[in-house]
């Protein structure tokens, strides 16, 4: 069957679950009362079959549900205990006075002693709301796992919010104390997971044996995740609580880990190569917890070049319980740690080793290979960044100190030449690799775009200044063009002067104003400046502009009166220290210390989390190489580069802009004012010999930084192609009557339009991908060799396909999802729409066409796209399906009414089409009806009826006392959750049966009472 329907999916793969996985059906619950996220009858069963003593296991159920159903503190906290409950055990003794036993509610190591089960439609009692997931996964009768299905033509991402929305305090957050996975799937793209308070832009898509293709990928991956041996391993080894985040691993992660094992089960050393922003520092610690609890008396250190990440580690292992942990702050100082049996995880800064310089490394291989070292317990040591100068000095100083200790080097940094020394030749062979191209494929980070820009130097003259700004502003109409001139009344000086840095101001400016993202406040920008002098000097810059408290510089510099004491030269200039000096004084004077940290310290912490968490507030942060490295970077969308670099730095550099944001994020955007990569021609070609010389092709490791414009010419053919596609089987003439036939059908049969839906989805979502592209390419059609003529084609398809889109969406009187492209909509509409036709085009008016209907029927045919208003047989059809959708979405609120106004409408197409009344009478007559619709009852209420369940009833009865009789029935014998609950909903049956005295019409009552929830 195509686009089969939730229940015919549901019933598959309860069927997967049953018959493949040899899970128990607990059975449907939707009318099973009390429904738990530990039910009790199930864990004792479990426990005893174990062997655990009757008093034990009282205490292990009665502390596991106590926990369970405790509303105290946040989920995250309750989630967080609950877990270290199920993994570690509940800690009880048998009798008062004797030794602590630990009773397992989960046998982690035997997994085919634990009793797996699901349960469908189970409903969720709460006081205000209910909710009812899907499917719920137990073990021993604990809930661990969630999945919400929907029909393949509703988005995966409906699932996803449904789990989300699950998950408030209004609605059923207390059953997620409990979970540890939660799904979201459909037909058509397969199967999502997060856990507890994943936002939806990072449920993660599971991967794994890419060529199997003959089941629905949504079965295919259920047996991937929910294999129980795979299931009890994910949850045991790949949980973790990190700093409020709770994490699941990616598939990635979690095959490096198995391979990884095998490596450390043999004690052999390697290398694992993730590509930057693939989760590598989790990884680590992910690794870290197994071998300090599978190796016996294992020791492990971490080497790395980052204070945050060494931060992170410990904070990590101490939410998992491992607290015997030690930061090392010199060389001497972590082998003074290795010679004793403690602490289990040493943590060391790579610097702390050659801090005075080169020759510290010399001096301190040298002792050690005088004076060698007794070490205690198996060592493991692990080196971030390995591919480094400095991991191979560290290497060698560590193996003269550490004859038997196994080597593990991260890194995920391709490189422009070969090291001198590879990591492979001081690490050992590859344990896993995760390469740039792979992520950008499984979405774990976005695809970067590269442009090269020449600042021109001798930029003096009017007519350079005009036909800059022509190219910069092709896309933007006259006011748009006026109004940034307006804004920018130096924009000429700034051009026409001789600074290079004012002139990249003025681009960076202009590219905030123009740009998607950027200039709807939803994106900002790092600008890397070739030294602090610089950075200050451009943040001084941006000071007079719109950018002032709106941007900040990151170096680190610490103003300190010593820095300007022998500066002063009597002239009246400052020299570059006493600017810098300056500069930062006045940034600091308002800001006080927080903790232990400086004023500088306080101020570039404020000003990162500002960036990260407001980017309309804080819109570009110039840095110098902080920032530029490291786990904490915060995700931006465009990164302006303006200092020479090489290597991994400019690697980890570019890679800021490559991470998860908002969904109107597409790509990362690099702008190059150094030529770093001199002349792009399609795309650079970055990779690292080492992953070559391994046996990969060159094709595998490379990762192409692509030609911004290039790609954005390539994107927006591909995306009018799709729409034109989309769009092809439409019957000639393509005018808006068959335009709206097709892709609504015969809007007077509900099912045609319902079933027409997917086609609808399909066109909206194209014509947002051909306007992102369109916004994208608006400023550089001309750079990419496009003439007049084809300029004007994309523009007039722009023009045509918002003009559709807004005419099968109110034909449909759908109100579509604007969440993910509401701020490209308004780009768009703002910035390359012609000013005159902007407010024809917009969606986001707040009056409905049903409204002005009922006020103002000229105005509500006013308020159409200029091509129906002129089609009278098309605004027809588009009113009469705005009404239609009201009665059947108010139907079942009130039955017998609706059923009128339904019957009222057939009568009036009828008239309309047999042309028995003109069409101004028929128009007089649907604006009557538009009133009778929207006010929802009769004219003739009586007042007692004051609430729409009673008129509801009234309609249906007709008979006023009756109606208020049975009010009152009902109000007297509901109970909380009768919804739910078959006893209570007698009790209301019962109720009113015992006055109307007819069993067809008391059932009839009682729907109209369900469906009030807000009055019953």
């Amino acid at each position: 069957m195509l686009n089969p329907i939730e229940r015919i999916t549901q019933n598959r793969i309860i069927k997967l679950f049953t018959e493949q996985f040899d899970y128990t059906y607990y059975g449907n619950w939707e009318e099973r009362p009390n429904n738990s996220n530990v039910e009790q009858e199930y864990l004792r069963a479990f426990l005893l079959k174990q062997g655990y003593t009757e008093t034990l296991i009282n205490k292990a159920v009665s502390e596991v549900s106590q926990l369970a159903n405790s509303h105290s503190g946040n989920l995250y906290d309750r989630n967080k205990k609950m877990y270290n409950l199920l993994r570690y055990g509940v800690k009880a003794r048998p009798e008062l006075g004797e030794q602590f036993d630990t009773v397992f509610p989960i046998d982690w190591h035997n997994w085919e002693k634990n009793n797996f089960a699901i349960a469908e439609e189970v409903t969720l009692n709460n006081t205000e709301h209910s909710r009812r997931p899907d499917i719920v996964l137990y073990i021993n009768g604990i809930a661990v796992g969630i999945l919400e299905l929907k029909r393949g033509t509703v988005d995966i991402a409906e699932s996803i919010r449904q789990n989300i929305s699950n998950q408030q305090g209004k609605f059923s957050e207390w059953f997620f104390t409990t979970t540890q996975i939660v799904l979201a799937g459909n037909n058509t793209q397969g199967l999502r997971y997060g856990t507890i308070e994943t936002p939806e832009k990072y449920y993660l898509s599971w991967k794994e044996d890419e060529n199997e293709n003959h089941e629905y990928k949504l079965d295919k991956y259920l047996k991937k995740l929910c294999d129980k041996e795979r299931l009890l391993d994910i949850l045991y080894n790949g949980v973790i609580f990190d700093a409020g985040i709770k994490k699941l691993p990616r598939p990635h992660q979690y095959f490096c880990l198995k391979e990884a094992q095998d490596f450390v089960r043999r004690r052999e050393g390697g290398i694992i190569w993730h590509t930057q922003g693939s989760g590598k520092s989790l990884m680590m610690v992910m690794l870290g917890k197994w071998i300090l609890e599978n190796i016996p008396n294992s020791r492990i250190v971490i080497m790395t070049d980052r204070s945050e990440l060494d931060d992170q580690i410990e904070r990590v292992f101490n939410d998992v319980g491992e607290t015997d942990i030690a930061k090392a702050k010199s060389g001497k100082d972590l082998m003074g740690y290795l010679q004793s049996s403690r602490p289990r995880l040493i943590c060391s800064l790579i610097h702390k080793f050659g801090n005075k310089g080169e020759t510290d490394y010399d001096v301190f291989l040298k002792e050690l290979k005088d004076n060698p070292i007794q070490t205690q317990g198996e060592i493991f040591v692990f080196v971030d960044e390995c591919h480094r100068s400095q991991g191979g000095k560290l290497n060698e100083i560590m193996k003269a100190a550490l004859h038997n200790a196994v080597f593990i080097g991260f890194t995920g940094t391709p490189l422009l030449k070969q090291d001198k020394k590879t990591s492979q030749h001081v690490f050992g062979r590859y344990i896993h690799t995760y390469k740039f191209n792979e992520a950008v494929i499984d979405g774990v980070v976005k695809d970067l775009m590269y442009e090269g820009r020449s600042i021109e130097q001798n930029l003096t003259s009017q007519i350079k200044v005009d036909q800059w700004f022509e190219a910069k502003t092709a896309a933007l109409n006259d006011f748009q063009k006026n109004e940034i001139k307006k804004k920018w009344g130096t924009m000429q000086n700034v051009l026409s002067s001789k600074s290079r840095m004012e002139k990249i101001v003025a681009d960076i400016l202009l590219d905030f104003s123009t740009k998607p993202r950027l200039k709807h406040e939803t994106g900002n920008a790092i600008l890397v400046a070739s030294s602090i002098y610089e950075a200050a000097k451009y943040y001084q810059l941006f000071l007079n502009t719109e950018f002032k408290n709106r941007c900040a510089v990151v170096t680190s510099y610490n103003p300190l009166a010593r820095d300007v004491s022998l500066e002063d030269t009597g002239a009246d200039t400052d020299t570059d220290k006493e600017f810098i000096y300056k500069v930062y004084t006045d940034l600091l004077k308002n800001v006080s210390p927080k903790g232990n940290k400086s004023k500088t310290e306080t101020y570039e912490s404020d000003v990162k989390e500002q960036f990260r968490k407001e980017p309309a507030r804080m819109k570009l942060l110039i840095v110098v190489s902080k920032l530029l490295t490291g786990f904490d970077s915060p995700p931006c969308s465009y990164i302006y580069i303006d200092k020479k670099m090489q290597d991994h730095t400019l690697f980890q550099a570019i890679c800021r802009v490559n991470r998860l944001d908002t969904d109107d994020k597409d790509y990362g955007y690099i702008v190059d004012y150094m030529e770093l990569f001199g002349k792009v021609t399609d795309a650079i070609d970055v990779y690292t010999s080492e992953l070559d010389s391994e046996g990969f092709t060159n094709e595998e490791v490379s990762i192409q930084l692509k030609d911004r414009i290039k790609v954005a010419a390539d994107r927006l053919e591909v995306a009018m192609e799709t729409v034109e596609a989309i769009c092809e089987n439409v019957e000639s003439p393509k005018n808006d009557l068959n335009y709206i036939r097709f892709f609504c059908g015969n809007t007077e049969i509900a099912e045609e339009l319902k079933g027409n839906e997917y086609k609808r989805m399909a066109l909206y979502k194209s014509i947002v991908e051909y306007i992102r592209a369109y916004a994208n390419m608006a400023a550089d059609f001309e750079n990419a060799g496009y003439d007049a003529k084809s300029i004007k084609r994309f523009k007039d398809k722009l023009e045509h396909y918002l003009s559709l889109r807004e005419i099968i969406r109110i034909a449909s009187n759908e109100v579509i999802d604007l969440k993910q492209y509401e701020a490209d909509m308004r780009f768009l509409i703002d910035t390359y729409i012609r000013a005159e036709e902007s407010e024809k085009i917009t969606p986001f008016d707040d009056i409905s066409l049903l409204d002005l209907m009922e006020t103002d029927m000229d105005k509500a045919i006013d308020a159409l796209p200029k091509s129906i208003r002129g089609n009278k047989e098309a605004v027809s059809e588009v009113m009469e399906n705005n009404v239609r959708s009201k009665i059947v979405e108010e139907h079942l609120l009130d039955p017998k009414y609706f059923e009128k106004m339904s019957l009222l409408l057939q009568e009036l197409i009828e008239a309309r089409k047999r042309e028995m009344i003109t069409y101004q009478e028929y128009l007089l007559q649907m604006a009557e009806l538009s009133k009778m619709v929207n006010k929802g009852q009769q004219e003739d209420i009586p007042e007692a009826l004051n609430s729409k369940g009673k008129v509801a009833l009234y309609h249906l009865l007709e008979d006023e006392k009756l109606a208020m009789v049975c009010d009152e029935a009902v109000q007297y014998a509901k109970q909380d959750g009768f919804r739910e609950n078959m006893m209570k909903q007698r009790k209301v049956k019962k109720a009113i049966n015992d006055i109307i005295q007819n069993e067809e019409l008391a059932n009839q009552v009682y729907h109209i009472i369900e469906i009030h929830k807000d009055e019953y």
